[in-house]
């Protein structure tokens, strides 16, 4: 694409191709609104009661923190590398073969879809506590917002990407004033609580590595998201340049906002009273607001949603456009409206979507199960880095992983032991997540029975 079209946002191409029109605002904004969801609203309480020492809680969510830059460093060289669009499943594919990778592209696309529900119902919930008048019409406000962002995104890229950076940065100045409220206003709320004990760290080494495994278990999923970029590589016009400002940018960012929460929420409440709250924002909230704080919280949660349902609805049709391009769903997958929107892979996905949401879904069950799936993906993508490394060293690498490879294989390790620390703490929610994989085979069995048949026609 020449300076003209980008300035102009013209662009010739082929029927079925994406458009190249995004940007590394683009990027950072869908790092923020893939990672920015309810979890960093929820997660620090049961975080806090297994760690129960301040310097451990921050520590962790730091320790989360590099283990994503780890990751992002591997990822900009491979979307660099392989700038197409459908996200994992492209370099899994490629350093593994058709059906790794198509494991991969089925379970990432069914946990996104799986969110999305989860998302929509919590945004209809919090809607209705915020209008008493739409009380008892959750799955009217769920349907309503599906059918919103899919007439959205039928506009065109251009559209998401608009909301994208508008949801992310309000998201953020949102999340920016709570801190400064907890900060600025929340001296009376921790001079209420001064006569509360310190809290103790784990007694045994053992007992400690265990909580700092669980509660990293469960940072890392708050941070998941933050590879949302490489699933519109193809989609970028420069993407040699702005995926790795992207990725590092965006979560860096990310780490900024985790951090500055919880040291917010350690200034108001005490590290028991945080580690027994189930929403511990709201309930900083209210120790600082009142009666209002309920409210305050309610508003930034719906907001939260907002950005994550976006940016969740734009990831999910790429897996799909992805597999219908190699011949692993039907070509018709592939097709790509006139502004850009894999139209038919975005469709497929509201309506599992909708499915999924009347269904019913429990948002703690799909929370574990995303961490889960999401370790075991991104393992399998980091060891792939090493795979085209030794495999096809010629590929063009417009960005190389720094310190290779000690900085990739201490991201594989760390990933690793979160996955054992996973198996350990819940065994039943690996069963389930393992469930999901196992469901790829026999449709990938399917699926080529059909292109065999179809090749000897």
């Amino acid at each position: 694409m020449n300076a003209d079209e980008r300035v102009s946002g013209v662009q010739s191409r082929r029927p079925g191709q994406l458009l190249r029109v995004l940007g590394v605002g683009f990027g950072i904004a869908i790092v923020i609104g893939g990672s920015i969801g309810g979890g960093i609203l929820r997660v620090p309480g049961p975080i806090a009661a297994q760690l129960n020492h301040p310097v451990l809680i921050i520590a962790v969510w730091l320790i989360g923190g590099m283990y994503v830059l780890l990751g992002a460093n591997c990822l900009a060289e491979l979307s660099t590398m392989l700038p197409r669009a459908g996200g994992p499943y492209v370099f899994a594919r490629r350093a593994y073969g058709d059906y790794a990778g198509f494991a991969i592209g089925w379970g990432d696309w069914l946990i996104n879809i799986t969110s999305l529900a989860a998302f929509v119902v919590l945004f209809a919930e919090f809607v209705t506590a915020l209008v008493p008048r739409l009380a008892g019409y959750t799955g009217l406000v769920a349907m309503v917002t599906i059918l919103g962002f899919t007439l959205l995104h039928s506009a065109g890229v251009r559209s998401g990407s608009v909301v994208q950076q508008l949801t992310s940065g309000l998201k953020v100045l949102a999340l920016v004033g709570f801190v400064a409220a907890c900060f600025w206003l929340g001296d009376a709320a921790m001079a209420s609580h001064a006569t509360a004990a310190p809290g103790a760290a784990p007694a045994s080494w053992p007992v400690l590595l265990l909580a700092i495994m669980v509660s990293l278990q469960m940072v890392v999923e708050t941070y998941a998201g933050w590879n949302s970029p490489v699933y519109f590589s193809e989609e970028n016009v420069d993407p040699g340049r702005n995926l790795p400002r992207a990725l590092f940018g965006g979560v860096a960012l990310v780490i900024g906002v985790y951090v500055l929460v919880n040291l917010a929420l350690l200034h108001v409440l005490p590290v028991e009273v945080l580690g027994g709250s189930k929403l511990p924002a709201a309930d900083a909230m209210q120790a600082v607001f009142g009666g209002r704080g309920a409210q305050i919280v309610t508003v930034l949660a719906a907001l939260s949603m907002l950005g994550i349902i976006n940016a969740t609805f734009m990831n999910a049709p790429r897996v799909l456009f992805a597999l219908g391009r190699d011949g692993w769903l039907s070509a018709r997958a592939q097709s790509v409206s006139a502004g850009g929107t894999p139209i038919v892979a975005m469709l497929i996905t509201t309506v599992a979507w909708a499915a999924l949401t009347f269904g019913g879904t429990s948002f703690e069950k799909l929370f574990l199960l995303a961490a889960f799936f999401g370790v075991l993906c991104d393992s399998a993508v980091a060891v792939s880095l090493f795979v085209l490394r030794a495999r096809e060293p010629s590929l063009p690498r417009p960005y190389k992983a720094f310190a290779y490879p000690f900085a990739p294989l201490l991201y594989v390790l760390i990933a690793s032991a979160i996955f054992i620390a996973f198996l350990i703490n819940d065994p039943m929610g690996s069963l389930a997540a393992t469930a999901v994989v196992a469901t790829s085979y026999p449709v990938y069995w399917l699926l080529r029975r059909q292109r065999r048949a179809a090749a000897r026609v």
